[in-house]
């Protein structure tokens, strides 16, 4: 009898190369006010069954202390949410804005997942 794997988490690999990063900026993106969320689809041998997650904020976030606080929440939201919302075989980076480091939790995790929904619905 077939296993049903639908119960088992995806797993998620960080995206650490520049190549990766670019791959990704060619696909299609979704803006929200506290961050902006990119999504390519992975083809061919490297398509895998594992999502792909990067995280980045331009110096236009602030300084290094800023900018690393609104990284470590996108990776905590992305944590939590793209398991559950995120497509096996897809790689996602997610982009600080300016309000990433200070929005309120809960918004930061609705912007971020109906970013998701709206990625995954196309």
């Amino acid at each position: 009898m077939p296993q049903d794997n639908s119960d088992m988490p995806i797993e998620v690999v960080r995206l650490a190369k520049r190549p990766q990063f670019l791959f990704v900026r060619s696909g299609r993106a979704e803006r929200r006010k506290s961050l902006v969320v990119q999504a390519r689809q992975r083809v061919g041998e490297a398509a895998g069954s594992h999502i792909g997650a990067g995280f980045t904020a331009t110096k236009k976030v602030g300084n290094a202390v800023v900018r690393n606080r609104a990284k470590r929440r996108l990776r905590e939201a992305a944590r939590l949410l793209l398991p559950r919302l995120g497509r096996a075989g897809t790689d996602y980076v997610f982009i600080a804005r300016d309000a990433t480091a200070d929005i309120a939790w809960r918004r930061l995790l609705d912007d971020m997942e109906s970013a998701l929904i709206s990625l995954a619905a196309n």
